[in-house]
């Protein structure tokens, strides 16, 4: 027997219902996933991180991450794929920045989440 599952098969039909009928459409689904899959990464979690203390250069993220910058160029590149940065280009460095509320909201939650477990 399975302590995660019943141990009696019955639907609730009319609960299924409702929350199919309320269920996000299957794209805002994969583009969750997307998202959540790219914080799954420590270094660029700690990159989030850290940009959520203030603008960095992609040097800066390099000594504070200990990556090389071609780390730091790949991981950039997700994370602005997803939209979870935003960058600016100063003479001859980039400076990145969290794209915007919703993404220190994000960490803020995860990490408070995870200090209430510890506890």
């Amino acid at each position: 027997m399975n302590k995660y599952l019943c141990s009696i098969d019955q639907v609730h039909k009319d609960r299924v219902k409702k929350v199919i009928e309320k269920l996000e459409d299957i794209q805002s689904i994969n583009d969750m996933s997307v998202l959540f899959s790219t914080f799954s990464d420590p270094t660029r979690l700690k990159i989030l991180l850290a940009l959520e203390k203030m603008e960095l250069c992609g040097c800066d993220l390099c000594a504070i991450t200990n990556a090389t910058k071609s780390a730091i160029s790949h991981q950039m590149r997700i994370l602005k794929m997803t939209k979870l940065v935003k960058s600016k280009r100063q003479g001859k460095q980039v400076f990145y920045s969290l794209a915007d509320q919703h993404v220190i909201e994000l960490l803020k939650a995860a990490l408070e989440h995870v200090k209430e477990e510890q506890r």
